[in-house]
């Protein structure tokens, strides 16, 4: 979930009702909804880019958490996985899980190095054939390159790793006097791919620019941002041009079934143990 969503209570109430068992955030959550979550007997797993959210979360009490380094899509942090895995799992005491740049069992094995109790993969799991991402969709995942991605603020004011596309590159060229004209007007003609309503999308404006600092411009984008990523990844609409990726979309090269991918990744994983002399 995004803990800066307007409703989020809401959300945290569905889980409870529904008894989900792990509560997943793209960010740290506030104290409250950690509380209210854990009073309900949820797991709460943030993800984190910094082994001071690290510390904050675990005061709070978090079970465990995500460290993602920079080579992760979405939103993201400017730490590498190698450095930000080791420095975390040396500051806290809950399980650390890496995520950012994996794809296989070597992956895994040096995370576990690194003193991580595992991994999180969201772009290899898209590239498989479960994911119903569409599939042309995936395609675009599986023609970028390795430097076919791009860290940007231009979406919604916070550093995120997407693929490279036309309005990604309008947003990240235009100055500082255009860009708010050009990002409401964005936000305004995709209103129709997306199909939110202008109502909703002022309340999820008004709503983010309360909790963070957002230029005019940021924030016209970033309303719409989370409806974008859907018509993308989710209706196929490669045109509304958001798609959020790990660097690691670019030396990935074909689609298999989770279950031939956790196979092979558990396959690996021994093979560079023993290799290893483990």
């Amino acid at each position: 979930m995004r803990a800066d969503q307007s409703d989020v209570m809401k959300r945290v109430q569905l889980l409870i009702r529904e008894k989900i068992t792990v509560a997943s955030f793209a960010q740290a959550p506030g104290e409250r909804v950690i509380k209210t979550l854990k009073d309900a007997g949820i797991l709460t797993m943030p993800t984190i880019g910094a082994r001071r959210h690290a510390e904050k979360v675990q005061a709070w009490g978090v079970d465990a958490v995500i460290a993602q380094g920079q080579e992760g899509g979405g939103h993201t942090g400017q730490i590498p996985t190698s450095i930000l895995i080791a420095d975390v799992s040396a500051a806290v005491d809950i399980p650390v899980v890496g995520a950012g740049g994996f794809r296989d069992g070597r992956g895994l094995v040096a995370a576990l190095a690194l003193g991580g109790e595992g991994i999180a993969m969201g772009t290899r799991f898209l590239l498989t054939q479960d994911s119903q991402v569409p599939d042309h969709v995936k395609q675009v995942y599986l023609d970028t390159k390795a430097n076919g991605t791009i860290v940007t603020k231009a979406v919604d004011g916070h550093p995120q790793r997407v693929i490279r596309t036309f309005l990604i590159d309008q947003l990240e060229k235009a100055n500082p006097l255009t860009r708010f004209p050009r990002a409401a007007l964005n936000a305004l003609s995709l209103m129709k791919v997306t199909g939110t309503s202008l109502p909703e999308l002022l309340e999820e404006g008004m709503a983010m620019k309360q909790n963070q600092e957002l230029t005019w411009a940021q924030l016209a984008m970033a309303a719409n941002a989370p409806m974008l990523t859907k018509a993308s990844m989710v209706d196929g609409r490669v045109e509304a041009g958001i798609l959020p990726t790990g660097q690691i979309a670019g030396v990935i090269e074909e689609i298999p079934t989770v279950a031939e991918l956790l196979q092979r990744i558990i396959a690996e994983a021994e093979e560079t143990l023993e290799r290893l002399g483990a």
